[in-house]
This record gives structure tokens, C-alpha cells and sequence, in this order.
């Protein structure tokens, strides 16, 4: 089994910082849940599933995990123009990362009938 440097007795913040860094953001998970979930999304159907994000906010959130290579923006040549987003072979090394917090979230979320 491989080793997890991030238990070792050595506190190395370096790992764990950039991980972050890549995913920081209000947005980028819900990007990322969304392309997990439907694979392969246009411009307006992310925002259309992300409901409140503002245009500016998603297009910012979108350029950083293109130019982290965590998705894939694919421009169709046509009028008029049609962009497509998936996630990167990197996006998806992190899925199984979001299926945990997927899978942690239902089991520790408060049930309607407890929060009354």
C-alpha cells in the first residue's frame, strides 16, 4: 500500500495547501460536482444548475480550473458559438475526493426531523 505523506510525524503543509489552492473558490466544487455529475455541460447550463452564481463569478471560477488543468473547455467553430465543459484527467483524480465529501455530507447531515 502506498505511503500518505500527509500523516507522516513531519508536518508538510505544502501538499495539502496546493490541493486547496486548486479548489478554493465559492463555486469550484459545485463546477465540479456539476461536470462530475453530467460530464460534459455548456456555459449556460452550469450557471442554470449553479442558480445564484453571477456571470463574472462563474467565468472567473471556470478560467482557474482551466488554467489549473482541472477542466476542459472544448470551443465549437460555429455560429453562433457553442463551448462545452468537461473535467481533465485530473478533475477526475479528484472525484473520488468529492464522492467522499458527497458520502460524509449524507451521513452527518441533519435529518428534517431532527432539526425541528
Amino acid at each position: 500500500m502506498e505511503k500518505d505523506n500527509c500523516q507522516d510525524q513531519e508536518v508538510k503543509v505544502e501538499p495539502f495547501a496546493y490541493a486547496l489552492s486548486l479548489i478554493d473558490g465559492k463555486w469550484k466544487m459545485h463546477i465540479l460536482f456539476w461536470l462530475w455529475k453530467k460530464k460534459v455541460l455548456r456555459y449556460s447550463e452550469l450557471k442554470r444548475n449553479l442558480g445564484k452564481v453571477t456571470h463574472k463569478m462563474l467565468s472567473n471560477q471556470l478560467k482557474e480550473l482551466e488554467a489549473d488543468q482541472i477542466i476542459i473547455r472544448t470551443e465549437y467553430p460555429q455560429v453562433p458559438p457553442k463551448v462545452e465543459y468537461s473535467l481533465s484527467a485530473m478533475g477526475e483524480s479528484l472525484m473520488p475526493i468529492l464522492s467522499a465529501v458527497c458520502r460524509w455530507g449524507n451521513e452527518h447531515m441533519p435529518r428534517q426531523s431532527e432539526s425541528k
